[in-house]
Parts: structure tokens; sequence; C-alpha cells
């Protein structure tokens, strides 16, 4: 890993305003170094986790062994075993990010950390656990993810009028988006209300990507099998690993028209920061497809790409920067409106359903593995 001027990440971010994140932490990553060095020379300005991303990285790394029989000496539950590892990593990741934070007046810096998915459908203990995870790691620019649903919503506007960072998550349709920005816009609103200061409060949208072109590229092939005319073949053939980005691009014309209203210029006077859309699940699936099409085709200024390592690697050798989130904007509404041709028959709301629940079932499933495993850890250690 080696600096270069041209990397095009670093353009990405200071001429088109996208800031770049890592969709990825584990404690090797910051013992070793490696994520100052990503930092400096890869351009990398925040960085978000979620269960998953825990599972892989405590699930038989050694390095977390002392911590652990630390938390068995302690007489810790399994829980407050996993606690005190994520907290720990978090708030180390946290000091490495200080210097963007402080150097972006609030802008960028965060560091993300998910509330236990087991409780995504229930808003008063997502409430509690987000309040608690925010006061418990003890850093200022620790972003608290709470998931997108229904039952989310109302803990994201509470938790945001106490003052603290929300980067809300597994947001897949347009309206979720829409949803998503009002609750922030209320929450800021109640603290104003309370006469509180509200410039210190950040808050992202983390809108899902590759996930929407796999459901969708898996219906069309579906259709495609029972197909044998011409131009509907053409027609279902042009929607394939196209319904993301134009989903997008048409959450970000939402976006524009949120910050032109009444009520987010009297908070935006007030000193409050925009809720930027970030680009998740930017990882591209088939490899078929360009594995920067999630990044290329979304740059565009008060945007967020959080990507996975792997990704960040591809974008900074061969990323094609330029502003491209409001470009084809009519072809977008063009292309969704063409699911619902009755050849087509693509019903993208019930789509975004099954993705929003399996999503949250995404993160139950390592979370539960990572507790087994750290049962098990924790038996297998008490036992020496």
């Amino acid at each position: 890993m080696t600096v270069t001027a041209d990397n095009p990440i670093f353009q990405i971010e200071k001429t088109y305003g996208q800031s770049i994140w890592m969709d990825n932490l584990s404690r090797t990553i910051i013992e070793s170094g490696e994520l100052k060095q990503l930092i400096s020379e890869r351009g990398i300005c925040g960085i978000t986790s979620n269960p998953a991303i825990f599972e892989k990285a405590i699930a038989g790394n050694a390095v977390y062994d002392k911590a652990i029989d630390t938390g068995i000496r302690a007489n810790k539950s399994v829980m407050e075993i996993y606690e005190s590892l994520v907290f720990e990593d978090i708030r180390n990741a946290c000091d490495i990010f200080q210097p963007v934070y402080k150097e972006t007046n609030g802008f960028d810096g965060y560091v993300s950390i998910e509330v236990p998915p087991n409780i995504a459908a229930d808003t008063e203990s997502t409430i509690k656990e987000a309040i608690r995870y925010y006061q418990a790691i003890g850093r200022e620019n620790v972003m608290i993810k709470i998931p997108g649903t229904p039952e989310g919503l109302p803990a994201v506007e509470r938790v945001i009028s106490e003052g603290i960072n929300v980067n809300v998550t597994l947001l897949f349709s347009v309206q979720s988006y829409i949803d998503t920005a009002w609750a922030y816009i209320r929450g800021l609103e109640q603290r104003v209300a309370e006469g509180k200061d509200i410039s210190n409060i950040s808050s992202v949208a983390s809108f899902f990507l590759s996930r929407i072109d796999t459901k969708i590229d898996g219906l069309v092939d579906q259709k495609l099998a029972n197909v044998d005319e011409p131009n509907l073949t053409g027609k279902l053939e042009n929607i394939k690993g196209k319904v993301a980005i134009a989903n997008a691009k048409i959450a970000y014309q939402e976006y524009k028209k949120i910050i032109q209203s009444d009520r987010w210029k009297a908070l935006s006077a007030k000193g409050a920061k925009v809720q930027r859309l970030l680009w998740a699940s930017t990882s591209t699936k088939n490899p078929a497809y360009s594995d920067v099409m999630y990044v290329d085709e979304l740059v565009g200024p008060d945007t967020v790409n959080t990507l996975p390592p792997s990704t960040i690697e591809a974008c900074a050798d061969h990323c094609d920067p330029a502003s491209r989130v409001e470009t084809a904007v009519e072809e977008a509404y063009q292309l969704i409106e063409t699911l619902q041709d009755p050849e087509v028959k693509i019903h993208l709301d019930n789509v975004m359903e099954e993705l929003l629940s399996e999503g949250i079932d995404k993160f139950i499933k390592p979370f539960e593995s990572l507790m087994s495993s750290l049962e098990g850890k924790v038996n297998q250690l008490a036992a020496v």
C-alpha cells in the first residue's frame, strides 16, 4: 500500500465531495497499524461495523483471548464479555479517527456500532440500548446504528433528540429513506424546542445497493427462462444490474427536495448538519459487472460510500471519478417504471420488504453465531 497523489479515492473526496468510509473493523487492523495506514494512504475517513463483521473479527481469532480471559476472571456474562471486546475496538477506532473528526469539524471521522439486531422490532429497547452504547463508549465520534424499520424510526427520532449521532441502516426503498430523513428532522426539531444545541449532531442514512440487484437479477433470470420473444427478452435484460443505482439516484433527488424544505432550512440556520445518504452494500456480487460500479456511478456531493477492503483496493487502483449521482436521472425513473410493465411485473415494494426482512436476519444469525462461539471459547478458556 503506497501513497499516490492520483489515488481516485482522494479525488472522489477532494474534488467531488463524497466521503469514503470502510465497512470492516477488527482488533487486528487496529493493533497492526493498518487502520492508520488506510487513513493516510487510502484516504479512508470513517468506518462502519455490524454483527457480521464482528463475528468474522472475533470468532477463531486468538488476539481476543486475553481480553476474554480477563472477562471470565471478572465473572462477566458472555454478553458482557462480548460488549467489552466490541466497545474496546470501537473506542480505539474512534481515537484513531479523532484527528479526522477534528480536521473536518465533525463532518467525518465517525465509527459506527450497531445495537443488538435481535431488538430491531422493539422501539423502546432500541432507544435504551442506543443511549447505553453511546454513554458506555464515551466518544464524541461514535455513531450508533439503528435499523430503518417501522419500529426503528421512532427510536432514531428519540436518539437524535438526545444528541446522539445515528447511522440509520438497512434502507432499501426510496420511501424508507424519505421516512428516515424526516425522523432525523423531527429529532432535531425536538432538540431545538428544548433549547439545546444541534450543531454537533451527525447522521447518515445507509442506503443498500448490491443486494437489490442480486434479488432483481434473480427474478429477471426466472422470467427469461420462460420467454422466447426477442423484444421482451431485451426489455428484461436491460433491467439487470441497473435497478440499485437507479433507485439510489432517485433517493438522491428526494434528498435534494428535503434540504430545500422550509423545515430543513430553519434547522440549517441553527447549525444543523445534513443527514448524508450513505451508499452501503457496495461490493459487486456479480463477476460480470464492474467491481467498482457502485462507486463510480454514485459519486456526488454530501454523500458517503462505505466500501469493504477489497473494493477500497479496487477503487484505489481503477475507479474513474466523476460526479455522476445526478446523471441519467430521467433514465433512472424510466427504469423503475419499467418494473411495473405488465410484461415485466416485478413488484419493487415487495422486493424491498423482503430485503429488509432478510437484512435483519443477516445480522441476527451472525450475532447469534458469534455469541455461541464466544460462549464456547469462554468455556474452553475457563477450563484451562
